[in-house]
């Protein structure tokens, strides 16, 4: 894994993503003290950054896998990714969705021809029923986060950001899988000199800040958060990436992520997911140690039931 790696993986997705745009608030940046640009992957095909990574990984595979189709679960985002992905590539793709996923991400994958398979809302279950897809289809499987071509795919959003912006000192985003922090942290490392890369999870599924910790990867036993896309854990892959580049991670309260992601809604005029809102939650609570500094946040996505808003 090099440089030049992402370079290639930028290049290869180019046509299949956008370039999304970089939004600031003077108000945000006064009342953190800070300056803060946010990088919007809520404004990304399919509404979250997770296009990156999927499309690199089906970019990957050879003519006779993307025959036999590909296989994911996920609770929404990477679903929907994948299924856009495919349909843009013509292979078939395979959805396994917890059943209890809000239907807004349901309906997304349905829209982009993604073929739906519901289990029970637990990892394990998830896992148990793509690999039953996998066996009995040959297709082959994408990983939402603990996947080396999700996590390169991963990183081009944060490679666009310093490009726009290289004088970040920082830059933060949520964790839950930790293919986003692990692929944001390969870019700081390659792309920046000195910047610092910092997850924001919720107090609920903190699972990564005591990962780091104890040196060894955690699991959550509640998932009780708000954040639905951060209800999951770190993998073998991404985990010694977050070990050796990642600065720390911030907990946040639920009623700090709503308040975030009210914020940012009512202040900015964006639809984002509360996920997204964790980092900023982060740097609302921390302000001491990001003032003065040049912040840069990621937008992790936009796919938010709208019926069915926490605030």
């Amino acid at each position: 894994m090099d440089k030049q790696t992402l370079i290639e993986v930028h290049n290869r997705i180019k046509p299949f993503i956008h370039k999304t745009p970089v939004l600031s608030s003077n108000l945000i940046n006064e009342m953190v003290g800070a300056d803060v640009v946010f990088k919007c992957e809520n404004f990304q095909k399919m509404g979250a950054f997770k296009m990156r990574g999927a499309a690199n990984a089906i970019l990957s595979l050879s003519d006779d896998e993307r025959q036999r189709g590909v296989v994911t679960h996920s609770s929404g985002n990477f679903a929907q990714a994948v299924s856009l992905a495919a349909q843009k590539l013509e292979v078939k793709a395979y959805i396994v969705m917890p059943e209890n996923a809000p239907q807004v991400k349901k309906d997304g994958v349905k829209t982009y021809q993604g073929e739906i398979i519901e289990c029970e809302s637990t990892p394990q279950a998830r896992e148990a029923t793509a690999n039953k897809i996998k066996e009995e289809k040959g297709a082959s499987f994408l990983h939402p986060s603990n996947q080396d071509e999700v996590i390169y795919g991963n990183s081009t959003a944060a490679m666009e950001l310093l490009e726009e912006y290289p004088e970040l000192d920082v830059i933060l985003t949520p964790v839950g899988g930790g293919g986003l922090i692990a692929g944001t942290a390969l870019a700081a490392h390659y792309f920046s000199d000195n910047c610092k890369i910092i997850g924001g999870e919720p107090m609920e599924a903190d699972d990564a800040y005591r990962s780091l910790i104890s040196g060894k990867i955690e699991k959550n036993d509640s998932f009780h958060t708000v954040a639905d896309g951060l209800r999951t854990h770190l993998g073998d892959r991404n985990f010694p990436i977050i070990q050796k580049h990642v600065d720390k991670i911030i907990r946040v309260e639920e009623d700090e992520i709503v308040n975030a992601m009210q914020l940012i809604w009512e202040r900015m005029k964006i639809i984002i997911e509360p996920s997204c809102a964790v980092p900023f939650a982060a740097v609302l609570k921390n302000k001491e140690e990001f003032k003065n500094k040049n912040v840069g946040i990621i937008l992790s996505g936009g796919n938010v039931d709208v019926k069915n808003l926490p605030f």
